[in-house]
């Protein structure tokens, strides 16, 4: 095999390590795609080997990635991976992709989940899995191969809002109003003879759903790992709203909907200039109510605040905010990261300022706090308590 043939199949398996959908006959179509250029012209290579590799549209960021940095130097794992070395967890410092950072990383070299205690409770328990242990597991206590399967479950999580009763009507046969215009168009057929009556209902449909997330530095993890669910959800569900805030408010409804993850998270990192930050509580609130309100808060719209609330605005005027907020929405709730400590109590200003205007205030720490909030927002809505 010639080193060409070589490079060729080791690029093909480098993709598929970053997870494009490629077979065993995918490394032999690229090496077809090769011979067929002149292979000393990288535009050539670069076009011919994309034509046979790349099937979908959400695979091209990654191919470009993998391309540029494999053929800057073929077999060389090294080198490529010390241009991805320092990328951090938020979104704001990454450069490259996740998934090609990982194809590239030798095996030996990948981060693995160091041994815990809690391995010999799953020996020991048949019936308990790993995934159950990390279901429990705080996000800032994961490791970073914990993390990679803590985000592939949040990927797979659904939320499923009650369906709630709009002012458009759709024919139903059991329904209980009389639908005047499809019974007359319908005697129309027998000239104005007896026609059967035609019903209607009100169209049911699930509400929308309006995120506002803290990506300040006291959210880390947490807001991270709030993205992945919220680019899953964008994906299933329409009318849903993303906006994230530390000392500003930014809008990445549009961003979210990149099939890509990864693709998604850097167009984030690249449009919101204010990641790990302070936070703003006060300025946010008062801009999203402002600006966006009336746009995205109709029809009964549930708002998920996700914040620990630890304000470092020093003017007054949070609570009016909140308090406009609360009105405008069906239902707002709260998630607060904080609230995983047993000892938790509203002493900050910003936490005494947003507890009475909301429904609920809820834990976002783990996954099972993230499955609960899709329990919760499927129940009957309750009354709102005073805190």
């Amino acid at each position: 095999m010639t080193r060409l043939a070589e490079n060729v199949f080791h690029f093909v398996r480098l993709l598929r390590a970053a997870g494009l959908r490629l077979g065993p006959a995918s490394g032999l179509d690229a090496l077809a795609a090769a011979g067929a250029i002149d292979v000393f012209r990288k535009g050539e290579l670069y076009w011919a080997l994309h034509a046979v590799l790349v099937r979908r549209p959400e695979d091209h960021d990654l191919y470009e990635q993998a391309f540029r940095l494999f053929w800057r130097d073929p077999l060389g794992a090294d080198a490529a991976m010390s241009l991805l070395l320092p990328h951090t967890q938020m979104p704001a410092r990454q450069t490259a992709s996740r998934r090609i950072a990982e194809a590239f990383r030798p095996e030996d070299a990948r981060p693995r989940a160091p041994e815990r205690v809690e391995k010999i409770e799953i020996d020991a328990r048949l019936t308990y899995g790993s995934d159950e242990l990390l279901r429990s597991r705080d996000f800032d206590d994961m490791s970073a191969d914990e993390l990679r399967r803590a985000r592939e479950l949040v990927a797979r999580m659904e939320v499923g809002a009650r369906p709630i009763a709009t002012r458009r009507f759709v024919p139903d046969r059991h329904g209980r109003r009389v639908d005047l215009a499809r019974t007359m168009r319908d005697s129309l057929r027998t000239l104005g003879d007896v026609a059967p009556l035609r019903f209607r209902a009100r169209l049911r449909r699930p509400p929308p759903l309006v995120v506002l997330c803290d990506i300040s530095g006291s959210m880390g993890r947490y807001s991270e790992m709030l993205l992945h669910f919220l680019h899953a959800l964008v994906a299933a569900r329409e009318r849903v709203h993303v906006f994230l805030f530390a000392t500003r408010l930014s809008n990445v409804t549009r961003t979210l909907r990149h099939r890509d993850i990864d693709e998604a998270l850097r167009r984030c990192g690249r449009d919101v200039r204010d990641w790990a930050g302070g936070t703003r509580l006060r300025p946010c609130l008062a801009e999203f109510n402002r600006v966006w309100s009336r746009r995205v808060l109709g029809q009964g719209a549930i708002v998920l605040l996700v914040t620990d609330g630890l304000d470092r605005d020093p003017e007054p005027g949070l609570d009016d905010e909140a308090a406009r907020l609360g009105r405008s929405c069906r239902r707002l709730v709260w998630l607060n990261p904080l609230l995983r400590f047993a000892g938790f109590e509203p002493l900050a200003r910003g936490v005494r300022a947003l507890l009475p205007h909301v429904d609920e205030h809820r834990p976002i720490h783990n996954l099972e706090s993230i499955e609960a909030l899709g329990r919760a927002l499927a129940a009957p809505r309750v009354a709102r308590e005073r805190f």
